[in-house]
């Protein structure tokens, strides 16, 4: 099995942001925190998990069957909004110390690159060193940097993953933490890591939709992580919205036909809504995602829902 959705922490780049961290340490009643900014994420102790501990995320894939798994940064840490010297120079330490881990294990990790997403040019710079000098095998961004995905300003970025041949991953990170926190609601009930994710992939994937980015980059390969959010429950008011609103009614827009041009995980825990994704997009474009060791990863490998095809669609995504 292929997993392409599990992130990781890395030791090396604790304290690399500057005053903005990321820092692991010990809260002052005794519990473990991950200070990002001013967010603070307390009583995980990272250290002690499969996103620190090679060793640990080696035993928990073999558990799960995972043989080959793509390692991908931490949203909590993207550095989208913060100033961009700082983050360039955060995101190529982070490649440096990705490509490290993949490389003392290349049989069973690949590894995503992050990216400065707020200096767009930047991000096409560093994603041509991580891909070209670190063989990562693609680009890992988030939903929230600034500028909407059908800006024109992206296409550098868009034209170097194309020149590159690799593929780019779209998983969002929490509401507050890496960009402003637009409803202060969304953290009742950690929404912001269901509800939150929902919208930030739905509104990523009627950009790139809506604002032809797929059809100006042909050979783009764009996958998002769970499911796509609500694309495919939408699908059929999207199709219309592109069809009858006034800025489409001249020049339609095939949402259907769009969606079926991007690439989803099946991370969905639910059977009937794989079933939906699936009916929408094809089964030839859902690829396994598990978040390993995060708070809605699979315990045991009959937890995540599997067909061989998955394995095949991996492939062709990350060009193995």
């Amino acid at each position: 099995m292929i997993d392409v959705h599990a992130h990781v922490v890395l030791e090396g780049v604790l304290g690399c942001a500057g005053h903005y961290g990321p820092e692991l340490g010990t809260g002052p009643e005794g519990r473990p925190r991950f200070r990002v900014g001013d967010y603070v994420l307390d009583g995980v102790n990272y250290r002690d998990s499969p996103f620190m501990d090679v060793g640990l995320r080696l035993a928990m894939n073999d558990r799960l069957g995972i043989e080959l798994q793509v390692l991908s940064p931490n949203p909590i840490t993207y550095f989208h909004h913060v100033e961009a010297d700082i983050a360039a120079g955060f995101c190529r330490w982070h490649n440096d110390e990705m490509a490290a881990i993949v490389a003392g294990h290349p049989d069973r990790f690949r590894g995503f690159a992050q990216l400065p997403m707020q200096d767009v040019d930047a991000a096409a710079v560093e994603l041509r060193r991580a891909v070209g000098d670190l063989g990562l095998v693609g680009a890992y961004i988030g939903t929230d940097f600034g500028t909407t995905f059908d800006d024109p300003r992206l296409d550098a970025l868009w034209e170097t993953a194309v020149s590159l041949d690799v593929p780019v991953f779209i998983h969002p990170a929490p509401a507050g933490i890496d960009g402003p926190l637009r409803d202060p609601r969304i953290r009742n009930y950690d929404l912001d890591l269901s509800l939150g994710f929902l919208y930030e992939e739905t509104l990523a994937i009627a950009h790139l939709v809506y604002g032809r980015v797929l059809e100006r980059h042909p050979t783009l390969d764009v996958c998002l992580s769970h499911g796509g959010g609500a694309a495919a429950f939408m699908r059929g008011r999207l199709q219309h919205q592109g069809a009858t609103r006034p800025w489409a009614r001249h020049d339609p827009v095939d949402f259907a036909a769009g969606l079926r041009r991007m690439w989803f995980d099946q991370h969905v825990h639910d059977d009937a809504a794989l079933d939906l994704l699936t009916a929408a997009v094809g089964e030839d474009r859902l690829v396994v995602g598990t978040n390993l060791a995060g708070w809605d990863a699979p315990a045991r490998a009959e937890e995540i829902p599997y067909v061989t095809a998955y394995d095949a669609n991996a492939r062709r995504l990350l060009r193995l």
